[in-house]
């Protein structure tokens, strides 16, 4: 692997040259189609993956059957850490939701050059608190917020790691969601969500398009959000 992409993955780049150089001999570059899953849930957790372009999503699914999309991954996201520092079965199923570029490493081979340099560590663990504040947000999201609010606080985070600003000051967000998996996102039924979309195109807001977006009035949605 080409040194300089392992510059570019905000968890490496504070490493030394020297630093980055041994580990992009220990990296692999991996591509996944749109839809391939790069593992699933129960699978043992053996490797490391780190978002260099594309999009990947994590789900679960219940002993019912029914699905629940936890997150939306971008560049620069760790993808299967968890299993890193608790070693056991995944979690979650992850889900290429567009053609996407990833690097991974061998876990035991992660541990062994997090062991000479702590400050990696330190680095992989404020990404994980990220990742634990971001889902406390969205617990508490789904006790103190209605599903108006929630949908827009939803795309407006997909609008921050995802979306374009255009001149006219309008966002586009290819988020390659279905309307399924954006329900999922926010916890709440299809149809509740449909309505809530529908609500802010009737409103001027948003503009729908396909598995995407553009935001037309970020600041009323940043109002409806809180």
């Amino acid at each position: 692997v080409d040194q300089n992409l392992i510059a570019t993955v905000p968890l490496f780049e504070a490493l030394s040259e020297e630093d980055q150089q041994q580990l992009a001999s220990m990296t692999s570059e991996v591509v996944f189609r749109k839809g391939e899953r790069l593992f699933t849930e129960g699978d043992p957790g053996d490797r490391l993956f780190l978002l260099v372009d594309g999009k990947v999503k994590l789900g679960h699914t219940a002993l019912d059957g029914r699905e629940n999309l936890i997150a939306v991954l971008g560049p620069g996201e760790m993808i299967g850490e968890l299993t890193l520092f608790d070693p056991g079965p995944r979690s979650t199923t992850a889900t290429a939701v567009a053609p996407t570029t990833m690097l991974q490493l061998d876990h035991k081979a992660v541990m062994e050059f997090i062991d000479s340099r702590p400050e990696l560590a330190k680095h992989m663990l404020e990404a994980l608190a990220q990742r634990l504040r971001r889902t406390n947000v969205q617990l508490a999201d789904l006790v103190f917020s209605d599903v108006p609010g929630r949908v827009a606080k939803a795309l407006l985070d997909l609008a921050d790691r995802f979306g374009t600003r255009a001149d006219d000051s309008t966002v586009h967000v290819p988020h390659e969601l279905t309307q399924e998996e954006l329900a999922q996102l926010v916890g709440a039924s299809r149809e509740t969500v449909n309505k809530s979309l529908a609500e802010f195109v009737s409103r001027g807001w948003i503009r729908l398009e396909g598995r995407g977006v553009h935001l037309l009035d970020v600041d009323r949605l940043r109002r409806r959000a809180r």
